[in-house]
């Protein structure tokens, strides 16, 4: 378990480090509005954790609790659904909210992805809606009651490759050889209109927590991240919300620590480790324009091992908050914070997590 100081902080990356063209966005108004469409798209909860936050010795614990949302379970459903129906409205313009229109919108488009977890889900329900056809590649890891969800919202579902990094490759072969289009929730030079679309729907839960957050800003935000899609968005929101003066600390998988990797080369790099228990962070290569962001917007980056995480999130579900090792990743960087007297935590502290997901899936 390591902690890094962002030493890029303020001023990003040096010139030239990042290739891929474009900026993570920080107004959520658009998809705001496109998702306000939606019939079961509802702001998820801001929990006030007392219990927790007097455990923990702090003044404030507020979780933004994800599990419900959209009935995907993950914060995943703001994403690629966003980005799917975005490319409907593109196509029909108003014409899409007509009754009947949606579900012939996008007849004919196929849209392809690997995923480690819930970004599939988000396609496969987008798709659905809009008529399309969703093909979604897992690696050998993923647990098999994953890839039935996968199949219940009418994805096909392909297994292939021993990690994530290596069903995304075949996502891509494929996507390259039947026409279809690739929408991935990570991005590399040459593809980066799609993932800033996802990170775009991100947008919303990251407003719904400053609009539900009520007195002081946070003091500290703990962001978990596997390529840095949710960490990027939130950062940069909050910074326009609430500007600088709040610590914003991003938590990874001791086993993928690509993002605090590449911070400290000053450039995106490939890391390798083993499985991690947190698979929906199991991603060892960062998103190269959330990379970019955070480099300017995060404080700090904190890798986490399995076991201390797995510890962690047992106070989350004695409090009535059960998540996976994934969806509790910031709680336990605030933890691990705490025990290691980093990041000024202190009795004043107001302190904003996300928990990100439900139970993992067996």
């Amino acid at each position: 378990m390591r902690n890094l100081e962002n030493k890029w902080r303020g001023r990003g990356l040096p010139e030239g480090a990042i290739l891929a063209e474009g900026d993570v966005r920080a107004d959520p108004d658009a998809a705001r509005a496109l998702l306000a469409a939606c019939p079961v798209a509802a702001a998820t909860p801001l929990a006030e954790a007392a219990g927790l936050a007097a455990d923990c010795g702090i003044a404030r614990l507020a979780i933004k609790d994800e599990r419900g949302r959209m009935g995907l379970g993950s914060f995943k459903a703001l994403g690629a659904a966003h980005a799917i129906a975005k490319a409907a409205f593109a196509r029909l313009g108003d014409d899409l909210f007509a009754t009947g229109a949606a579900a012939a919108a996008l007849k004919g488009q196929v849209y392809c992805a690997a995923t480690a977890g819930n970004h599939g889900l988000s396609i496969a329900a987008g798709a659905r809606i809009f008529g399309a056809r969703a093909v979604i590649f897992i690696a050998e890891t993923v647990p098999e009651g994953f890839a039935a969800r996968l199949k219940a919202k009418g994805a096909e579902v392909i297994r292939e490759g021993a990690d994530y990094e290596a069903s995304l490759k075949a996502a891509e072969a494929a996507a390259d050889q039947n026409g279809w289009k690739l929408l991935s929730d990570t991005s590399w030079p040459g593809y980066t209109a799609l993932p800033l679309d996802v990170m775009e729907g991100y947008l919303i839960t990251a407003a719904e927590a400053a609009e539900q957050w009520q007195g002081p800003e946070p003091s500290h935000i703990f962001l978990q991240a596997g390529v840095g899609g949710l960490a990027a968005a939130a950062a940069m929101y909050f910074r326009a919300c609430w500007g600088q003066s709040m610590r914003i600390i991003v938590v990874e998988p001791a086993s993928a620590p690509a993002l605090q990797a590449s911070i400290a080369a000053g450039k995106p790099v490939v890391t390798s480790g083993p499985v991690s228990n947190m698979g929906r962070l199991d991603c060892k290569e960062p998103s190269h324009l959330a990379l970019k962001a955070l480099a300017r917007e995060a404080d700090d980056f904190l890798t986490l091992d399995d076991d201390y995480v797995s510890a962690a999130i047992a106070d989350l579900a004695k409090a009535g908050l059960a998540t996976s090792p994934s969806g509790g990743a910031g709680y336990a960087g605030l933890k691990y914070g705490l025990a290691q007297g980093l990041y000024g935590l202190g009795g004043q502290a107001r302190v904003l997590v996300f928990l990100s997901e439900g139970p993992a899936d067996d």
